[in-house]
């Protein structure tokens, strides 16, 4: 059983998700504020936590930084629209994803259900220790240096390169413009920001050079970046 912990202080919208989950076949257990969430994940099996960032006693930011300091349990932010910068902080203190406020059930579902392939391929150690990424029709050489699309050798700028592994190794997850530019540069300054979109923008020109062709970044504006997991066709998967 695949065990969900919910916290969020309006128990209306924990019982909601409680009742779109079951369905589903999760098992909820739910939280209405940072310090009971903890207190449940020190006593029960969670394998992953929704949480709410306005909350009475802890708040989300504060329960997601306090979490970190002994747990990988994967977590997703719910957030209002409003809460941009608490977003980033979230994702930048240790959350995995985040979702915002009004969501529909498929939203919530499609982001479980990628934070649970992101957690399989963890476990297994699939990308983390293959020299090889491969994702939909790009294939990224981490040995050899060298990136592929449908066959063919892309030739990437160092930034564009550094910008693309790390973004592969986090694959599904989101990315803020803190994380990244720091990663990169080591350091995050105004400058760095606008530098980071150039190279994103022009990263994207190569990787994703047909209009209607596969999408494999995906931009949170105000935020950072995601690179999406594309799942191969069949014919792809038989070839």
């Amino acid at each position: 059983m695949y065990n969900i912990l919910v916290c969020d202080d309006d128990r209306e919208i924990v019982e909601a998700i409680d009742i779109y989950l079951s369905k589903e076949g999760y098992n909820v257990i739910k939280a209405y504020d940072g310090v009971e969430a903890i207190e449940k994940l020190e006593k029960e099996e969670i394998h992953l936590l929704l949480i709410d960032i306005m909350m009475p006693k802890l708040d989300g930011i504060r329960a997601t930084l306090k979490i970190r300091q002994n747990s990988s349990i994967p977590i997703i932010i719910l957030s209002a629209k409003s809460e941009d910068a608490d977003k980033v902080i979230g994702l930048d203190v240790g959350a995995d994803d985040y979702i915002t406020k009004p969501f529909s059930v498929e939203e919530l579902l499609a982001r479980i259900r990628v934070t649970q392939r992101r957690l399989a391929i963890t476990q297994t150690g699939d990308q983390l220790e293959t020299s090889i990424f491969e994702n939909g029709e790009l294939k990224i050489d981490y040995t050899a240096g060298c990136t592929y699309l449908k066959g063919e050798e892309l030739h990437l700028t160092p930034i564009e390169y550094k910008l693309l592994c790390l973004l592969s190794r986090n694959v599904g997850r989101v990315l803020t413009h803190t994380y990244i530019t720091q990663r990169i540069w080591g350091r995050c300054l105004e400058n760095d920001v606008a530098s980071l979109r150039v190279f994103m923008a022009t990263l994207r020109k190569k990787l994703e050079p047909e209009k209607n062709g596969e999408k494999y970044i995906q931009t949170h504006i105000g935020i950072g970046y995601r690179m999406l997991r594309i799942e191969k066709t069949e014919h792809e998967t038989n070839s």
